[in-house]
């Protein structure tokens, strides 16, 4: 079952990044759009230059990556690799189709970051990643986390990035370029959070178990983080344990794998979109 699911991963993520190629190559390109995060910087880059475009996502990436492999863990650098290298090589490909949207650059661009959101969605809801920016947030609010025993969103610093390439949009090609971007992010952000549910903000995990020290030690071990332990009692099976716990999105993955790997114990996810301290 587990090896079935892990193959599922990669097909659903290997999906998403020929449907985020297709949009960024025959739709928002060829519309004056550019793409958010890193793969934005490595448009523009490849725009200035004159450089192809893949070799310019390459070295962009490579670097997020070699520090998600040192950060985040091997499990996380494997499926991020792949969804980097079927997105490469699907702008490699997709460049040398005809195509054309025989529409206003506002709806092909809107078209275009919707299918580019649904792919991304897609990618990282199976664990995936091919933007450097979203490897950076995690690896920042992991160290702030790790650091102050506290849980941070990775909107602050995604937003901050994002900024900084669109006003670099905005100086050294052109304000509409800037504008229908904008528009990119917007649609794609709205797609991926309908259908991941927010994923750059923090998720409680609700874990009801009878072996709270082998799930705790489990998460101190692979995660580094700690949990709130509340005794509980259900009508059937009596007495047990619930413990909360707050990750990142990124880390879901991992989480799941110790819950399974402790027999009897089940849990929920929710989204937090703020702490009060």
């Amino acid at each position: 079952m587990k090896k079935t699911q892990g193959i599922l991963s990669y097909i659903f993520i290997i999906l998403g990044a020929i449907m985020a190629s297709f949009s960024v190559a025959l739709i928002l390109l060829p519309n004056d759009a550019i793409d958010y995060g890193t793969a934005g910087v490595a448009i523009i880059i490849s725009k200035l230059t004159g450089l192809q475009l893949s070799l310019c996502m390459i070295a962009v990436f490579l670097p997020f990556l070699i520090a998600g492999y040192i950060f985040l863990g091997r499990r996380f650098t494997i499926k991020a690799a792949v969804g980097s290298i079927v997105y490469t090589l699907g702008l490699v490909f997709f460049e040398h189709i005809p195509f054309e949207l025989n529409t206003e650059h506002f709806l092909a661009v809107a078209f275009g970051g919707a299918i580019l959101g649904f792919g991304l969605s897609l990618i990282l809801r199976y664990g995936g990643c091919i933007d450097g920016s979203e490897i950076l947030a995690n690896i920042i609010v992991k160290k702030l986390s790790d650091k102050t025993g506290r849980n941070y969103s990775m909107t602050p610093v995604l937003l901050a990035f994002n900024a900084l390439v669109y006003l670099t949009v905005f100086v050294v090609i052109d304000a509409t370029a800037a504008l229908l971007s904008l528009l990119v992010y917007v649609v794609a952000t709205s797609v991926i959070d309908h259908y991941t549910d927010h994923f750059e903000s923090i998720k409680q995990v609700t874990i009801i178990t009878q072996d709270p020290d082998g799930i705790i030690s489990d998460i101190k071990k692979q995660l580094n983080k700690t949990c709130t332990i509340m005794n509980s009692r259900g009508a059937i099976a009596g007495e047990n344990t619930t413990l909360f716990c707050y990750i990142s999105y990124f880390e879901l993955s991992v989480m799941k794998e110790i819950i399974s790997s402790h027999p009897g114990s089940f849990s929920t996810v929710s989204t937090i979109d703020e702490i009060i301290r």
